[in-house]
Order: structure tokens, then sequence, then C-alpha cells
């Protein structure tokens, strides 16, 4: 019987050794080999959707490229010694294969390293090589909405652009490379008509549009060539969303494998496991009514997030900071909001009544974006330093519980740190007031280290001093921002040590009382003349205290023991 000269995998030989000699001497990456391949022929849609086997994460296309790549390895045309790259033999780079050529090296090699095997081995996972690691494509998450929805026309033309004129989001799109995921979505909130119940509280969801690899990166910060899967229903995923344009997911972390895996596999979500994390535990107080993702549901009640923008709107700003009566300018607000950005912690510091708790809680508004209270509940927290905090009250430690027994409990830091983690791309605060009254070292102890802005990986995750489970290991997310206040004139405070300060930026006020001060007060009713003579009468006692070697300028009065509150109407300016 005359033996079949071909099967699905071996037409992949030439293609395979084309998309390595296009970039040769530089080795591929597979997704990048695969993306080239996909490029140049029409691959059937069912070999790019259907599974090799059974709770397999390959498709029949990936595994059959692995196939090529295993026999080409066995003939030497194809170099095994690049770990995680693909990379052509010096008889590779020469070797042009015809169909006869193709059959022949298949047949040779087959019958010398699978002795017995025969076409039908096309179906079964292709074999691990010894320099095998895997793939290093990675996963992005974009809009696809300005003026109009783009995702018809990107569907058509198999691209996807930015939106955006300026620079905004290019170092991203110049970071994706051929042979990454890419999916549309949008992002909403939603009350009724969802898979569980949560009692009418609104849940950010992320509507899944299309999916695709990316074929080429025209490296102009705007634009990707895609290969765009066979459209499908759009599928809705809850809780852990990306609001921002584009995102790149994070692999490394339980939430972000799940969302992909919901995404680019066709897992269902498990909204059980969800609703059972700490953070959403909270956020909702209910269990899941089902565990697992069920047929789509009637959209009703929607709030549509998704437009040209980086995230929503944010209706708290500086300048409602300085309506609110800071004295400082909205240039200076913009600055101290840039430096904390960029550190991702802070500490303003200066004399007793500058307004450094005030000022504090409004910074965290302005870069939350909201004083909500329901926002703000969720996403800025608060707490003040004193001798008797420990480490066991801010970060984790052991409480007794009413059955007698002790429970590991964690604190506000730790909170916040869940919170965060939950919400990847949205600000969270955490406002430490007094922050050297306490002991700072004793009290943050190796969470000191994990605050570092260098330190927000989670490769650089440590273990804590109390572990949930055996090997448990902690980060702290990008997105958590901290800021301290700090009276410098409390002498029985305790002194700063270096490690904090390196961590921290710092900030300081001073007593503002101006032309700014003066008109803020005038406006509630203080007659002019006062104002004169309170300003006077407390810069010359500012000046003395000053001067005064005792004292010092971390003794002066500040501003905030002579400025009426908002809204305050002063009948008499002399009582």
């Amino acid at each position: 019987m005359t033996e079949v000269r071909g099967n699905r995998f071996t037409k992949y030989f030439p293609l395979l050794l084309d998309a390595l000699r296009s970039t040769d001497p530089t080795p591929m990456r597979p997704a990048e080999a695969r993306a080239w391949i996909r490029a140049r022929i029409d691959v059937p849609l069912d070999d790019l959707t259907r599974l090799i086997k059974a709770k397999s994460k390959q498709t029949i296309f990936e595994n059959d490229v692995h196939w090529a790549r295993f026999y080409l390895v066995k003939a030497d045309l194809i170099a095994a010694n690049k770990r995680g790259l693909w990379g052509l033999t010096s008889q590779g780079r020469n070797t042009h294969l015809t169909p006869e050529d193709t059959w022949d090296l298949y047949v040779r090699v087959r019958d010398a390293n699978r002795p017995g095997a025969t076409p039908d081995e096309e179906d079964l996972p292709a074999p691990q090589l010894a320099d095998d690691t895997g793939d290093d494509e990675a996963y992005w998450f974009v809009g696809a909405v300005w003026e109009a929805d783009q995702v018809a026309r990107f569907l058509a033309e198999g691209i996807w652009e930015n939106g955006y004129t300026e620079d905004q989001f290019s170092d991203l799109v110049r970071r994706m490379k051929p042979g990454d995921q890419i999916a549309i979505k949008s992002s909403f909130t939603q009350k009724r008509g969802l898979p569980f119940d949560v009692r009418g509280k609104p849940v950010s969801v992320m509507r899944i549009k299309a999916t695709g690899t990316i074929l080429e990166n025209l490296n102009d910060g705007r634009k990707v060539k895609v290969a765009w899967d066979r459209p499908f229903a759009p599928r809705d995923w809850y809780f852990y969303t990306y609001r921002t344009t584009i995102v790149e997911a994070d692999l490394e972390s339980d939430m972000g494998r799940r969302v992909c895996a919901f995404t680019f596999a066709d897992e269902p979500q498990d909204y059980g496991w969800f609703l059972e994390r700490p953070y959403w535990a909270e956020k909702y107080g209910v269990k899941p009514l089902m565990d697992v993702s069920g047929p789509s549901v009637e959209q009703t009640d929607i709030v549509e997030e998704e437009s040209l923008e980086v995230e929503e709107e944010p209706i708290y700003t500086v300048d409602t900071i300085v309506a609110e009566g800071c004295f400082l300018t909205t240039g200076e607000l913009h600055d101290i909001l840039t430096r904390w950005r960029s550190k991702k912690n802070l500490i303003l510091q200066g004399p007793p009544g500058t307004g450094k708790t005030w000022l504090a809680k409004r910074l965290g508004f302005a870069l939350v974006g909201s004083n909500d209270r329901d926002i703000i509940q969720s996403r800025l927290r608060v707490v003040q330093f004193h001798p008797s905090l420990a480490y066991e009250d801010f970060v984790r430690g052991w409480r007794p519980e009413g059955d007698g027994r002790l429970a590991l409990v964690d604190g506000i830091l730790m909170q916040a740190i869940e919170a965060a983690g939950s919400e990847p791309d949205r600000p969270f605060v955490l406002v430490i007031e007094e922050i050297n009254r306490g002991n700072p070292a004793q009290i943050f102890g190796e969470m000191l280290t994990l605050l570092d802005d260098t330190k927000r990986y989670r490769s650089e995750a440590i273990e804590l001093a109390y572990r949930r489970v055996p090997g448990e290991r902690v980060h702290v997310p990008k997105n958590l921002y901290v800021i301290g206040t700090m009276n410098v004139a409390d002498r029985s405070l305790a002194m700063v040590d270096l490690a904090l300060r390196r961590r921290f930026a710092f900030v300081d006020l001073e007593p503002r009382l101006g032309p700014v001060w003066r008109a803020w007060s005038a406006r509630c009713g203080v007659d002019d003349a006062i104002l004169v003579e309170i300003e006077a009468r407390i810069g010359a006692l500012n000046a003395e205290i000053a001067s005064a070697t005792s004292l010092g300028l971390q003794f002066r009065i500040g501003h905030s023991y002579v400025t009426p509150e908002l809204d305050e109407v002063i009948a008499d300016s002399k009582a």
C-alpha cells in the first residue's frame, strides 16, 4: 500500500524556514514565527480556534507549527540551543524545500526518531524539545471608540489603531509584537441584569468584542496589523476590568491569568471566586448565586465609559482644591501631584496649622478624581500613627476571635494592597496622619522596602513576618499611593530614619498669609482692616519665633488658625 505523501503540518516546513530566514541571523520568538506564517497564507479558521485536545491551551495551528519545528530541528535546519527563540542553522539558511524534499525529510526524520509513527500523529501534541521554555507572547486589551465605534472597520481592514493624535499610549503601541494576542474591549458599569446578585450595587464590566493575533507593528506608535479571529457574540467579564485605552495583561497575577483565559481560551468566569476575594467581599458583602459563567443576559442600566479617554472624567481636580480654600497655586499643586505619581510615596511636612492633613486628603481626592463618598470609601483610606501603633495593627497580626481562638487579621496597609491589586488601572490612596508620631520602622517592618517605587513589581515580592500560607509572598502594586503628614514642631516625635526618607518625596508647607488668604477671608465677611492687622501681627510673631535660638522656623504659626471654613460667614470680625 502506497503511503500518503503529506499530512497537515508538513506544509509548514518551508514556511517556517522562510519565516526564520526573514530575520536571520536574528532568531524569532515562536509567536512571531506563527504571526509571519499567518500573514502569508490563509490558515483555516478551524485550525485557529479548535484546540488540539480537551483542556489544552494550544490550537491546531500552533501545534502544527511546533510539529514542523520539531522535525526541522531533528533535520539540523533549525538550531536547538536558543532558549525561547527559534533560529536557523548554517545548513538551514541554504535549504529551500520543494514538496518532494519536504516529504522525504519528514519520512527520514520520522523513521529515525519516531519509528512506527504515522501521518495521524498530527492529531497528537507536538513533542517538547529540551530548549522549549514556553512562549513570551503578551496579551493586550484595547479600546476601539472615538467619534464612533471602530470595531467593524478594524475587522474589515485587519488592523487596530490608537485613536489619540498626540503621543499618548504611543510607547505601549510600539511595545506590541508580532504574535501577541489582542482583544477589543469596552468598559462600563452595570446594576441590573447581572448573572449574580450584588443587591443593586454597580459592578464593573468589560465586554470582549473581538480577539486576534498581531501580525506586524508599523512602529509609528499608532497602528498594528492584526489577524482577527472568527467573529463571535460579545462576552462580558466582571469585577477585575481594564478601563484605560490600552492595557497589557499582568500574567503574574491570578486575576490577570483568569481574564486572559476567559478572553482568549473561552474559559468561563468563576464569579464565586471573585466575590470571595477580600476586596470584593467587603465591597459587595454577598455570596454569588452561581459560580460559573452562564449565558448572556439582557443588558440594562449600563453606564458606558468607553470613549477616547484614559478613564472616567475626573470631577475633583487641583482647581477644586483651590476653590475649597487652598492657598497654593494650581501650578504648585500640579507639581506636588507629579512628584507623588512618580515617587508613589509623599510626605507633607511643616509647622502646625499649615493645612497638612487637609491638603493630604484633597490631594488624594484629586489623584482618585472624585470626592464621592462611595468611591472614596473603597479607594481612599486614612490612618493615624501614634506611639502604641504596632506592625500587627498596620500590616498583619494575630487577633482574638469570638470563640477564644486567634485569627490572622490584615491591617489597613494589607487591605489597601488587596484593594489596589483588585482594580489595577485605578489609583488607590492611603493617607497616614502624623507619620512620625509612631515608630515608622517598627510599624512598616519589611513593607518599608516594598513601598520603594523601584520595588513595585511582583518579582520583588517577599514573605511577611506573618504568612497565611507557607511561601506566601506580597508586593505593593504600582497603583497604591501613600501620602503622610509630619509635624516638624513636635519634639516628642520619633526621628524619621534615612530608610523612610529615601522612599518618600518631601514637600514643605509654609504659613500662607497674603493676598490669596485675605481674599478668601474677606469673602467670608472679615473686614479688610482686621485682615491686615492679623497678617501683620502673625507675621511679626513668626519672625520672632524663627529667630529664637530655642525655637526656629518649625515653630511658626500656620494660617489655618485664622482662616474661616468653606462657606463660613463671619458676622463680627472682632469677636
